[in-house]
């Protein structure tokens, strides 16, 4: 038979345990049976830490179903609580510090300390932990038309590389650091390049106005005391706004142009100049050769006479039959044609075709070996001349 079955002794087969379900039934004013209730459960659970903890379990009474909760219970159960709360707040203030991180560590909403990378902890609720990158790089890139000092306008674009220098400053002392260092930026841009003309800042000047632009806007953050440190400074594009490119373009290339002409003049110069100045040596050496070889001919020949008159003074007529050969031989070595007087006859013409082969290969070197001497040789060559004529004049007078 069912335990629940009508007329059945339901109430010994009861699958939930005891003969306390009637009396519960009954506080309850009906015969319904269940399970045990949440307080019920609740009670013997206190009861159990109440006998571990030292208190004292009390049984059912004559005219009580329920447990009587022992003495010290509740204080237990409060410091057992309490107890595990303490080990949850004190492990939720553990953390870690990486290596390129510090930790601004506020207490009550005030500075207390700058922690290093680690494994750190600080009181819940106490303290608000704020970790920031001290050596990550950051950027920010800068673009607009400006004004300059000659009252043209460029566009201008740079890039500002920052690093975060003191951790307490950059979270406390500015509300929004990026974005001032942003704004201090441009400024200083502005302030730079309003300072500039036109022509330094699209040719040759953009490396002094990065610098000038950087020592400026670090001047500023100091100022503010941000915590922030500029590394680098980049001015990536400096160009006349598009609307006058062409024209800008025009005027940088004809500057190019210019300068180009400018360094091709200056290389001819340096070129020109040395060999202007090598021809002008060398033509000084060349009269200083020839003043020394006209006046060592001088000399010599002045020292020839000399010895000649000495020879010529002590025996006249030899001396001038020396002489009188001498030319004869110079002359005839380098003429072509000679005249043969012969008596009773004709005179003959007498042509060495060897000699004249041999004067034409050599008159070229001859020439310049006998360049100083010309005006001796015909001087001579006409007394010799004139002393054959009159021979032959005579000669043919005694004929007749």
């Amino acid at each position: 038979m069912a335990w629940n079955e009508p007329g059945g002794n339901g109430n010994n087969q009861d699958p939930w345990g005891n003969g306390d379900d009637k009396k519960r039934g009954d506080r309850k004013g009906n015969n319904e049976q269940g399970p045990p209730d949440l307080d019920e459960a609740l009670g013997q659970l206190q009861d159990k830490l109440g006998e571990i903890f030292g208190g004292k379990k009390k049984g059912n009474g004559s005219g009580s179903g329920n447990n009587v909760k022992g003495p010290n219970a509740s204080p237990v159960m409060f410091a057992v609580l309490f107890v595990i709360g303490a080990l949850v707040w004190a492990g939720l203030g553990f953390y870690t510090v990486d290596q390129q991180e510090r930790g601004v560590v506020l207490r009550l909403g005030k500075f207390s300390e700058i922690v290093t990378p680690g494994l750190q902890w600080n009181p819940p609720l106490l303290d608000k932990v704020t970790l920031v990158n001290t050596t990550r790089v950051r950027s920010s890139d800068h673009n607009a038309q400006m004004l300059t000092g000659d009252e043209n306008i460029v566009d201008v674009g740079m890039t500002v590389q920052y690093v975060v220098s003191d951790a307490s400053a950059f979270v406390l002392k500015v509300r929004n650091p990026d974005q001032s260092m942003s704004l201090a930026a441009e400024s200083a841009l502005r302030h730079v390049v309003g300072g500039s003309d036109m022509d330094s800042i699209l040719t040759q000047g953009r490396n002094a106005l990065a610098v000038e632009v950087s020592s400026l806007l670090q001047g500023y953050m100091a100022n503010y005391d941000t915590g922030i440190q500029i590394t680098q400074v980049n001015i990536k594009n400096a160009q006349a706004p598009e609307q006058v490119q062409h024209a800008f373009d025009d005027v940088i290339k004809a500057r190019e142009d210019e300068q180009r002409s400018k360094n091709e003049a200056e290389t001819y110069a340096k070129g020109i100049l040395p060999e202007a100045r090598g021809k002008a040596k060398r033509m000084i050496a060349e009269a200083d050769a020839y003043k020394q070889q006209v006046l060592s001919n001088a000399e010599g020949e002045a020292s020839r006479f000399v010895a000649l008159l000495n020879e010529y003074e002590k025996a006249p007529s030899v001396t001038r039959d020396r002489l009188y050969l001498d030319t004869m031989q110079k002359v005839l070595s380098n003429n072509s044609k000679v005249l043969v007087d012969v008596e009773g006859g004709n005179n003959v013409m007498y042509l060495p075709l060897d000699k004249l082969m041999q004067n034409r290969k050599s008159t070229a070197v001859e020439a310049a070996n006998t360049r100083l001497n010309d005006e001796a040789i015909r001087e001579v060559s006409n007394q010799v001349y004139d002393q054959l004529r009159n021979r032959q004049t005579t000669r043919r007078e005694a004929r007749q």
